[in-house]
């Protein structure tokens, strides 16, 4: 019988935790049962609302102002999920919106006020483009993780309003959305993105600011931090060498059925370099971090400016330590 702790993991179905998911690596002291199946908003609240999983992928917006407030939870620097986001800025195009500016004084849906991925949004309309957010009338879908604070302005949708359905039907001038939205899959003419090119702008950000937005971060509750000291150690080792794993397998270009996925690997490389992907606080990920907490607290989402170091456990081994073993 295992003498192992017996942990369960929420996080997303990625190719970088699939050695976990397939038992390649193991955390080493813990039995894990991988739970994939629920979108990210239900697993984000399942997680910080309902105590759920003593591991799980958690928003890294929500996962701030649950530490602003003083929940029982903890993090590792592990970022599951990263995405540029200047391509999932909507619009309604019969509204006369060409620019980032033309959203001045307009009415914008999101899904909720603390989606990281609106944070960004938010964020980078603000201090890139000159847009004052104060100036937009806030439409959200859902309630946030975490409660908002009360000078905070945004109007909550009732349950038959759809964010997607009101920009289309011309109720909202824009939508700023963390997935594609329907409307726009289905081609629907009335709504477009407010950067057809965007991969041109996310490049030219990029090199701007050396920012690959990070979406996620690995939570784990207190009281389990607490009990097992040596869980956040062997839990950031195991999940680095699952996305080495991953990486390793993913060079091949069989693996993906794109006629030019080499092409975009190495395009990816070639803007932002090696490992985009990192885990650990690293220079990039320290700057990266500290914009998104610096958005938060601009934003009225936090009180405090945590630092890096506040927000996540400790993760390193020493120095020159946890690398390669010698007898």
């Amino acid at each position: 019988m295992s003498k192992n702790v017996r942990l369960t993991l929420a996080c997303g179905e990625y190719e970088s935790v699939r050695a976990l998911l397939d038992g390649t690596v193991e955390v080493d002291g813990v039995d894990l049962t991988i739970l994939t199946d629920m979108d990210s908003a239900t697993r984000h609240w399942r997680f910080l609302r309902n105590n759920e999983f003593d591991i799980a992928e958690v928003s890294a917006s929500s996962y701030l102002a649950a530490r602003d407030r003083d929940w029982p939870v903890r993090a590792i620097p592990v970022f599951l999920h990263r995405r540029f986001r200047h391509g999932f800025m909507f619009i309604n195009t019969g509204k006369g919106i060409s620019k980032p500016a033309d959203l001045r004084g307009k009415r914008i849906g999101v899904k909720t006020l603390m989606t990281t991925a609106v944070l960004w949004m938010r964020g980078i309309l603000q201090e890139h483009y000159g847009v004052p957010l104060d100036s937009i009338e806030w439409f959200a879908e859902l309630d946030d993780d975490v409660q908002l604070t009360a000078d905070v302005k945004v109007s909550r949708l009732p349950d038959n309003k759809s964010v997607e359905t009101m920009l289309a039907e011309g109720e909202l001038d824009a939508v700023f959305h963390a997935d594609i939205i329907k409307p726009f899959l289905a081609g629907d003419p009335r709504v477009g993105r407010l950067f057809p090119d965007h991969k041109a702008e996310e490049m030219a950000y990029f090199q701007k600011t050396g920012i690959f937005p990070i979406m996620h971060v690995t939570g784990i509750r207190k009281e389990i931090a607490d009990a097992y000291p040596w869980l956040a150690v062997n839990l950031f080792r195991a999940l680095n060498a699952a996305k080495a794993t991953a990486m390793k397998r993913m060079a091949n270009p069989r693996i993906v059925p794109l006629a030019w996925y080499r092409a975009a690997w190495e395009e990816q490389q070639a803007v932002l370099g090696p490992d985009p992907w990192e885990y650990g606080l690293t220079e990039k990920n320290r700057r990266n971090l500290e914009t998104l907490v610096g958005y938060s607290h601009g934003q009225g989402l936090i009180r405090r400016r945590l630092t890096p170091d506040d927000l996540f456990l400790n993760v390193d081994q020493g120095r020159k330590r946890g690398g390669e073993y010698r007898i």
